[in-house]
C-alpha cells in the first residue's frame, strides 16, 4: 500500500493509522492495559534502551493511542504526533519542550483564554517573556520580534472573533529569527486548512472539537513537522504526565472516519446561517470566513480550502442584546466549545471573558455585543428559525 498522505484526505480519515492485527480487525483495538509483558530479560532491557520496537507502558506508548497519531499525523501531513489528554496538555507540553528560562513568545491576542493564561501567569514564573500582538497584523509580528525570541505561537482563525493570521508570512517571520511556529488549528480542522505545508513547524488541535466531533471526549495533540524532534517531545510529555488514554483515542480515531463529510455540512450550514446574519437588521457585522465582507478574506481562499463553521457576529444592543439572545434561544445549545455535531453558541461578554475588562476585550476584538456560534450538522432551516427567534426578542 502507498504512502497514506498520498490519498485524499477523504481516503485518509477512512484508513489512517489502521494497522493489521493477528485476527484481522478492521478496526483499531482499544488496548486498554496499563502495562504491557516482556518476553524475557533481554527483551525488556532491549524495549528500555530503545533498540527494539515494542511497549513497555501505556504512559510511554499503546497501540490504541499510537493509531490514532498516526492517523492525524497524516491527516496534517506531519511527521510524528502525539496524543495528549487536553487541547491544554498538548499546548503545556508544546511550551514546556520548546521554551527555557530567558526565551520571549509572541503569541496572539486573539486567543483562547487558558493559552494566555498559561503564558502570562504561569511561564513567566519561569522565565520566560510573552509579547501579546494583533497577529492579524504580520507588520506588528514583526516589530515584537526579540534577540530571543524562540517561538511564536498563532491562532488562526482566532477565538472568539473568527480573526485570521497570515501562517506563510509569519512561519518567515519566525525562521529569519531563529524562531519556531506554533498554529493551533483547531477552528478549522486539517480539512480546511494545514499549516505545515505553509511553514509552521508545529500545530495543535483540542480534539475535543472536530477531530472528535460528538462531545464526548476531552483531548488534545501535538503534530510536528521534523521526526527528528519527537523523542524530546516524547520524553516532555511522559515526565509531565498528561497524556491521552486508550478509550477516548479509539473514540477520537472513530470519530475521524466522518471528520470530512461533518465538516462540510457544517460549513454549508454555517454559509447560509452566516448570510442570513449579515442581512440582519440587529445584527452589525458578522465575521466568517467565506463571506467577502470578512476583512482577511483573500487570506483565507490562500491558506484555507473552506471555511469552517465558526461565525463571529456582533448585536446590535451591546451586552444587554447578548444576553437576551442567549436566554431565548432554542435548538442551539447554549455551551462553551465548538465543532460538534450539534450547533452552540456563546456571548463572551457575559460568559467566558466577563472576567476581561472590556479595553481589554475590545483589544482582543471581544466586543459587547459579540455572540459566536459553532454550526452543527442540523437541518439548516430549523437553525434559521431558531436564530430569527431569539433575534426577535432584542428590544
Amino acid at each position: 500500500m502507498k504512502d497514506i498522505r498520498n490519498y485524499k484526505q477523504e481516503t485518509i480519515c477512512v484508513h489512517a493509522g489502521t494497522k493489521e492485527t493477528p485476527e484481522g480487525s478492521i478496526v483499531t483495538p482499544i488496548y486498554q492495559t496499563s502495562t504491557f509483558k516482556f518476553k524475557d530479560v533481554n527483551h525488556g532491557a532491549s524495549l528500555f534502551k530503545g533498540e527494539s520496537d515494542g511497549y513497555i507502558y501505556t504512559r510511554m506508548r499503546n497501540p490504541t493511542v499510537e493509531a490514532m497519531e498516526d492517523a492525524i499525523a497524516a491527516l496534517e501531513m506531519g511527521a510524528k504526533a502525539l496524543g495528549c489528554a487536553s487541547g491544554m496538555a498538548a499546548i503545556h507540553t508544546l511550551f514546556a519542550t520548546v521554551l527555557s528560562h530567558g526565551d520571549h513568545v509572541i503569541c496572539s491576542e486573539a486567543v483562547y483564554g487558558p493559552t494566555y493564561t498559561i503564558l502570562h501567569d504561569f511561564f513567566t514564573r519561569f522565565g520566560v517573556e510573552t509579547t501579546f500582538v494583533d497577529t492579524c497584523n504580520s507588520e506588528a509580528v514583526q516589530k515584537a520580534v526579540q534577540s530571543n525570541t524562540k517561538l511564536i505561537f498563532i491562532e488562526t482563525p482566532g477565538n472568539p472573533s473568527v480573526v485570521m493570521a497570515d501562517i506563510a508570512a509569519i512561519a518567515l517571520i519566525a525562521h529569519k529569527a531563529g524562531a519556531k511556529l506554533a498554529v493551533d488549528n483547531t477552528f478549522m480542522s486539517p480539512i480546511y486548512q494545514k499549516p505545515i505545508l505553509f511553514g509552521a513547524d508545529y500545530v495543535v488541535h483540542s480534539m475535543t472539537k472536530y477531530l472528535n466531533g460528538h462531545a464526548d471526549v476531552v483531548a488534545g495533540i501535538i503534530i510536528l513537522k521534523d521526526e527528528s524532534e519527537y523523542k524530546s517531545f516524547r520524553k516532555s510529555l511522559n515526565l509531565i504526565g498528561g497524556v491521552i488514554d486508550p478509550f477516548n483515542s479509539f473514540l477520537v480515531h472513530r470519530g475521524l472516519k466522518t471528520l470530512s463529510i461533518r465538516v462540510k455540512q457544517q460549513a454549508e450550514n454555517a454559509m447560509i446561517i452566516a448570510e442570513f446574519l449579515e442581512n440582519h437588521p440587529k445584527v452589525k457585522w458578522v465575521n466568517y470566513p467565506g463571506l467577502k465582507s470578512h476583512p482577511q478574506y483573500e487570506l483565507g481562499l490562500k491558506q484555507m480550502t473552506g471555511p469552517g463553521s465558526m461565525i463571529a457576529a456582533e448585536l446590535l444592543g451591546g451586552i444587554e442584546a447578548g444576553i437576551t439572545v442567549m436566554n431565548n434561544i432554542e435548538l442551539f445549545q447554549l455551551a462553551v466549545s465548538l465543532g460538534g455535531v450539534e450547533s452552540l453558541i456563546q456571548h463572551p461578554a457575559s460568559m467566558t471573558h466577563a472576567g476581561m475588562g472590556k479595553e481589554s476585550r475590545e483589544k482582543a476584538h471581544i466586543y459587547d455585543g459579540l455572540i459566536r456560534i459553532s454550526v452543527g450538522i442540523e437541518d439548516v432551516n430549523d437553525l434559521l428559525s431558531a436564530l430569527d427567534n431569539a433575534l426577535a426578542m432584542i428590544p
